[in-house]
């Protein structure tokens, strides 16, 4: 299916950790698994998972403001608590297990449409809570995760498979996720937890199938294996980025889910650094964020937010409706390009001394001015030799042209862009 318009234009979405591992600000789902408590202990938090202060249209208006056009909420994680009602037999759910006695998907999904974002779901493959999720192992799994799903196989006999099981647990799964598109025909479905298992145990095209027969118009990401329409590296912008369409998922501090003791929150200028070297490899940014239990987004992430917003504000010519800029070395910074190809984007990360150079470009300029206050900026050629074209130096801005995260300049060219490639003239 080609790869739905809205995606590779959208450039930031939102991620939201949402789940009762926000109660004692332990990783999400992890804690249990890894031993780091009992799971006993672990899903004592469903008693304290209130969503009191839960306000979806508070979060997508933050959203928008953040200049996001998508957002992702964990509507499961491997934990198995469901942040719906859902029919599926032996699934939890906060509506049932929790105090916040209601379902937190609807007012999410109307909440993003009324602010005009597309809707996206988080959902894990895996669930370590089930009683038949366990029941069988992966073909061939690294020795310690087949250490795990050795100790978690639900048969009573050591090291004993239970195919009936596991086709009960894919029914449990396929019905939650039916539940999730045909309720909302959200426009993005963000799956996790494929490692465990093989394409064929999980049923990838039966699942994938199904998903878009009730949500045609929907877009999967990789961790539905070959049935994927895009890449999920996560915590660092790629050196080689995927091929096709592809989103970074970044957090904003360094945990998923909301710890109150990780204070490790990136700057503003940070996250412009990443956005901007993100979209100028044709990717999509998904940054993270971290709710409360009551549901409130913490004053540290919603600043950050803010800023880059404002940053995007001042320099959505740069964002929005562009593609991947220039290969490495022709300038240095990211870049993007309009659709056109007759407009480049430089971004500069430190106040410019002297001049900002592109190396490589055959094209004529038009104009160079600088985005966010208008300023236009002389520019000339050195150098060059028959079919090798020369340097670009263009006058650096200064005072308030320079912007105090990054700087863009718009370098209009006389036709759609024509870059030198060779090795140069002997």
């Amino acid at each position: 299916m080609p790869m739905q318009p809205w995606f590779p234009d959208a450039k930031l979405g939102i991620f939201v950790h949402y789940g009762i591992y926000a109660v004692d600000g332990v990783p999400e789902s992890w804690a249990f698994y890894l031993g780091q408590m009992p799971r006993e202990e672990y899903m004592k938090q469903l008693g304290g998972f209130t969503a009191s202060a839960y306000d979806p249209r508070s979060w997508a208006r933050l959203f928008a403001r953040a200049g996001a056009r998508y957002a992702v909420l964990t509507a499961r994680h491997h934990d198995g608590v469901a942040l719906w009602d859902t029919a599926a037999p032996d699934g939890l759910s906060v509506v049932r297990d929790t105090p916040a006695g209601r379902d937190l998907l609807a007012g999410y999904t109307d909440a993003l449409r009324e602010e005009g974002l597309k809707v996206g779901f988080y959902y894990s493959h895996s669930d370590w809570s089930h009683p038949d999720y366990a029941s069988v192992r992966h073909p061939d799994p690294d020795p310690g995760q087949a250490a795990v799903n050795d100790n978690r196989l639900s048969s009573a006999a050591p090291g004993a498979q239970d195919p009936a099981a596991w086709r009960r647990y894919l029914d449990y799964r396929n019905a939650q996720v039916r539940e999730l598109t045909t309720r909302h025909r959200p426009d993005l479905l963000w799956f996790d937890g494929e490692w465990e298992r093989s394409e064929e145990q999980w049923g990838i095209d039966e699942l994938a199938d199904e998903i878009l027969a009730a949500a045609p118009d929907a877009v999967l990401n990789a961790r539905m294996l070959s049935r994927g329409d895009y890449a999920t590296p996560e915590q660092g912008v790629p050196m080689q980025p995927p091929s096709g369409p592809w989103e970074l998922c970044l957090t904003v501090n360094d945990s998923w889910g909301y710890q109150a003791q990780d204070d490790r929150h990136k700057s503003v200028g940070q996250l412009v650094r990443y956005f901007t070297e993100t979209i100028g490899a044709g990717g999509n940014l998904l940054l993270d964020v971290g709710p409360r239990e009551d549901g409130t987004i913490t004053p540290e992430q919603t600043e950050r937010l803010e800023g880059l917003g404002d940053w995007i504000g001042r320099h959505s010519e740069a964002v929005y409706g562009t593609v991947a800029g220039l290969p490495a070395g022709h300038h240095y910074g990211p870049s993007t390009l309009s659709a056109d190809r007759r407009t480049l984007y430089l971004t500069c990360f430190d106040a410019p001394r002297e001049t900002v150079s592109v190396r490589g470009l055959r094209n004529a300029v038009r104009r160079v001015t600088v985005l966010g206050t208008g300023a236009e900026l002389g520019h000339h050629v050195t150098g060059g030799l028959h079919d090798v074209p020369g340097v670009l130096w263009i006058d650096a801005p200064g005072g308030a042209d320079v912007d105090p995260h990054a700087t863009v300049l718009a370098v209009e060219l006389d036709g759609e862009l024509d870059l030198y490639r060779g090795t140069g003239r002997d």
